[in-house]
C-alpha cells in the first residue's frame, strides 16, 4: 500500500491501475475547464445563469464511475461531472444550456433541469427533494425485475432538511431498496450554513435512525469516493439495501454566481481551496510519476479544443421558433387509445365493486403494474377495494407503504422511468395534499421537460355526505385541472368507473382518478364481468330536452337526477361530464346552443371550480345562443363541517333545486 501525504490530501491507491487513474483525473479536470469556460460565457451574459460546482468534482465524477453505465443517477445542479462522464455530447450540453432545440429539453428548462434515458441520467428540479423518492421508485423497478442494478441519488446538505429526504430514506429502508444517497455536504445552503440547517454532528448519523448503513467520506479525495463506492455498490448488487454516504466538501463560489460568497469567512474559503480535489490529485500524480507535465499540457489542450469546437456548434445552432401546435402536443405523451368492448354478460355490482373488478382486471393485463398505498395489503385498503388482492397478485405488487405520500408518488414516478406502471390510492383524496408537489411539479411537467412520460394514476377517494368532517370530505378537483400535463376523470357510475380506470391505467400520462366516497355502495348498475375500456374527454348525455342543459359530474349527477325526476316538467340536458381534463367541450357547446340555458352543478365549494371555467368559455364562445346567464351551483364557502345538518347545508345539493326552478323560469 503506498500513501501520500505530501498534499492536503492523503491518496492511498490500494489496487487502482494507472488507468483508472488517469481517468479519474481527466474525468475531473473535463467539467473544472468547461465551468471555467461557462463563467467567461456568463461574464459575457451569452449564458444565462450558473450554478458552479468547482471544489466538488470528485462527487460527481467518483460516483459516476463507480456505477455501470446502464445504472441510473439522479444529479443536482453542481454534478456536471455526472453529465461528462457519461460522455453526453458536450454540444448537446451547451445547446441545452442557451436554451438550443439540440439541448434535452427543447428550450423548456435551463441547466441540469433535465434527464436522459440515453444516458440512464434523471435530473432534478428546483423543489430538490422529490427526486429521492424517485431514485426509490427507480430501485424498485431493479428490484422487481431482478436486474441487480443500482440506483444513485445526490441531494445537498439543505435538501436533507426537507420531508421528502425523510420519507425516501424511510421508503428506502423498509423496503430494502438498492439506493445510494449521496449527500454533497458543501457548507451552505445559499447562504445558510450548516449550523442553521441542522443539529446533528453528521448528516450520516441519520443513517441509523432509519436502520441503514451509513458512512462518510471525504468528498474532495477521488480515489476514496471511487475506491469506496465502487466497493459499496458491488455490495448492494449482491444484497439489496440502501446506503447513505455524507460527502463532506465545500461549494467555493456562490449559490448562484449572482449571489457572490461574501458570508464565507475568508480563512474557511482558504483552508478549502488548498483542499482543491484537482490540484491535490494532479500533484499526486506527479510525485508518483503516473502523469507528467507535458502529458497534463496535453490533455489539458485536447479538452479545450472539444470545448471550444463543441460551443461553436452550439453558438452556431439557430435559435428556437416558436411552435404552437408543438408546445400544445408535447403536454401529454400521444395515446393511441384502442377500445376493448365486453364480451361477457353483465351483473349489478356496485360503484366499489367496478373499480376493485377493473384494477384486478389491469394488475392481470399488465404484468408490470404495481399498486401502492397506505394499508392495502393484506387489509384490502379501508374501503377494501383491494381485499384478495395479495393472494391473487402478491406483495411485490401489492404493496402496503408508510405514511409518505410524496414519497409514494415520487416512487411511483421512478417505477414510470424505469418501465413499469404504477397506481398509488391515496386513502383519502384530502391527504393528497401531502403529496402536492411531486404531482403537479414532477408528474405533470416531465413530459413537457424532457420527454419523459409519468405512468402513473392516483385513485383519489373523495367528497362528502358521509358526516366524515374537514379533512376526510373534500372533492378537490381544482386543484388538478388547472395543472397542465394531468388527467382528471371523475365517474359516476359503475360502469363508466370500471371503463375509465382502465383506461385511465392504459394511459402512459399521469391521471388523477376520483372515486366519491359517497356513492361506493350506494349506487348500483348492470356492468360487464370481463375488462373494457371507455375514452377519455367524452361526456354522458343522461337525459335529453329542449329547455334547459344541466352539467354536472360525480354526486352531482345523481343530485341532478333526483331533481329532474322530482320536476318532470322540465325538459333538459343532463350531461354527466366523467373526465374533467380532457373536457368534452364538444357535447357541452352543442347543448349550450340547442337549449339556450345552462346550469352548472359541482360539490366543491364555487370559486376558482370547474364550472367558473365552464361558464366563462360559455360566455365567450356561445353567448349569442344563451337566453339567460350562465348559473353556476356549489357548495359553500367553508370548510365541510361534520354534523349531518351543516353538511346538508353546507352541500350544494340542498341549493340545486331552487337555482333550476329559477332559471327555468327565466
Amino acid at each position: 500500500m503506498v500513501a501520500s501525504t505530501k498534499n492536503n490530501i492523503t491518496y492511498d491507491k490500494r489496487s487502482l491501475s494507472n488507468k483508472v487513474l488517469l481517468k479519474l483525473y481527466e474525468n475531473m479536470l473535463k467539467p473544472r475547464l468547461i465551468e471555467e469556460k461557462m463563467l467567461v460565457l456568463l461574464r459575457q451574459g451569452k449564458i444565462s445563469k450558473w450554478f458552479s460546482g468547482i471544489g466538488q468534482e470528485a462527487i460527481s465524477v467518483g460516483v459516476t464511475m463507480a456505477l455501470k453505465d446502464d445504472e441510473y443517477i439522479l444529479p443536482m445542479h453542481r454534478n456536471l461531472g455526472v453529465f461528462t462522464t457519461r460522455k453526453i455530447p458536450l454540444n448537446r450540453l451547451f445547446a441545452q444550456w442557451q436554451g438550443k432545440a439540440s439541448g434535452f429539453t427543447n428550450g423548456r428548462d435551463r441547466s441540469f433541469h433535465f434527464g436522459t434515458q440515453e444516458y440512464n441520467i434523471v435530473g432534478m428540479i428546483s423543489h430538490l427533494g422529490p427526486q429521492l423518492g424517485v431514485a426509490d421508485g427507480i430501485a424498485l423497478a431493479n428490484v422487481l425485475q431482478g436486474n441487480k442494478s443500482v440506483t444513485a441519488v445526490f441531494t445537498g446538505e439543505g435538501g436533507t432538511s426537507e420531508g421528502d429526504f425523510h420519507e425516501a430514506l424511510n421508503v428506502a429502508s423498509v423496503w430494502q431498496l438498492p439506493v445510494i444517497f449521496c449527500i454533497e455536504n458543501n457548507g451552505y445552503g445559499l447562504s445558510t450554513p450548516t449550523s442553521e440547517q441542522y443539529n446533528c454532528k453528521h448528516l450520516a448519523d441519520r443513517g441509523k435512525g432509519y436502520g441503514i448503513e451509513s458512512f462518510i467520506l471525504d468528498g474532495n479525495n477521488i480515489i476514496e469516493v471511487y475506491h469506496k463506492v465502487k466497493k459499496l455498490a458491488e455490495s448492494i448488487r449482491k444484497r439489496p439495501r440502501p446506503i447513505l454516504i455524507e460527502f463532506k466538501t465545500f461549494r467555493r463560489r456562490g449559490h448562484e454566481e449572482a449571489s457572490g460568497t461574501k458570508y464565507v469567512p475568508a480563512e474557511l474559503m482558504k483552508a478549502w481551496e488548498a483542499k482543491d480535489p484537482i490540484e491535490n490529485y494532479k500533484q499526486y500524480l506527479f510525485e508518483h510519476k503516473i502523469l507528467s507535465e507535458s502529458e497534463n499540457q496535453e490533455l489539458e489542450k485536447k479538452i479545450k479544443e472539444e470545448i471550444n469546437d463543441n460551443l461553436k456548434k452550439a453558438f452556431n445552432e439557430e435559435e428556437i421558433t416558436p411552435d404552437l401546435t408543438k408546445e400544445l402536443n408535447d403536454v401529454f405523451k400521444e395515446f393511441d387509445y384502442k377500445e376493448v368492448k365486453p364480451k361477457q354478460k353483465d351483473q349489478e355490482v356496485r360503484l366499489i365493486d367496478a373499480i376493485s373488478d377493473s384494477l384486478r382486471l389491469s394488475m392481470k393485463r399488465h404484468k408490470d403494474l404495481v399498486i401502492m398505498g397506505q394499508d392495502i395489503a393484506e387489509y384490502g385498503g379501508v374501503f377494501k377495494i383491494t381485499e384478495g388482492f395479495v393472494e391473487q397478485f402478491g406483495r411485490e405488487r401489492v404493496r402496503n407503504t408508510p405514511i409518505c405520500e410524496s414519497a409514494i408518488v415520487e416512487a411511483g414516478m421512478g417505477l414510470s422511468i424505469a418501465g413499469m406502471k404504477a397506481v398509488v390510492e391515496m386513502q383519502f383524496a384530502d391527504f393528497v395534499s401531502s403529496g402536492f408537489n411531486p404531482i403537479v411539479n414532477y408528474l405533470a411537467k416531465s413530459y413537457y421537460r424532457w420527454q419523459q412520460n409519468a405512468d402513473v394514476v392516483v385513485r383519489m377517494p373523495c367528497g362528502a355526505g358521509v358526516a366524515a368532517g374537514p379533512f376526510h370530505s373534500q372533492t378537490n378537483e381544482a386543484w388538478f385541472t388547472k395543472t397542465p400535463g394531468l388527467k382528471v376523470v371523475y365517474p359516476a357510475f359503475p360502469y363508466d368507473a370500471k371503463g375509465l380506470l382502465a383506461t385511465a391505467i392504459n394511459d402512459p400520462n399521469p391521471v388523477l382518478f376520483f372515486e366519491h366516497k359517497a356513492l361506493y355502495r350506494s349506487i348500483r348498475q348492470e356492468v360487464p364481468l370481463d375488462y373494457y375500456t371507455l375514452p377519455f374527454g367524452k361526456a354522458a348525455t343522461l337525459r335529453e330536452g329542449n329547455d334547459i342543459t344541466i352539467i354536472t359530474y360525480g354526486a352531482g349527477v345523481h343530485w341532478a337526477l333526483e331533481v329532474l325526476d322530482k320536476n318532470n316538467n322540465i325538459s333538459a340536458d343532463l350531461i354527466d361530464l366523467r373526465t374533467l381534463q380532457p373536457l368534452d367541450k364538444e357535447a357541452i357547446l352543442n347543448s349550450t346552443k340547442k337549449t339556450g340555458k345552462v346550469i352548472i352543478l359541482q360539490e366543491d365549494s364555487l370559486f376558482g371550480g370547474i364550472a367558473s371555467d365552464i361558464s366563462a368559455m360559455l360566455m365567450e364562445e356561445c353567448f349569442q345562443f344563451l337566453d339567460a346567464p350562465v348559473k353556476r351551483v356549489g357548495s359553500l364557502e367553508t370548510p365541510i363541517p361534520f354534523a349531518k345538518q351543516l353538511e346538508d347545508q353546507y352541500l350544494s345539493k340542498s341549493r340545486f333545486e331552487e337555482a333550476l326552478l329559477e332559471l327555468a323560469a327565466y
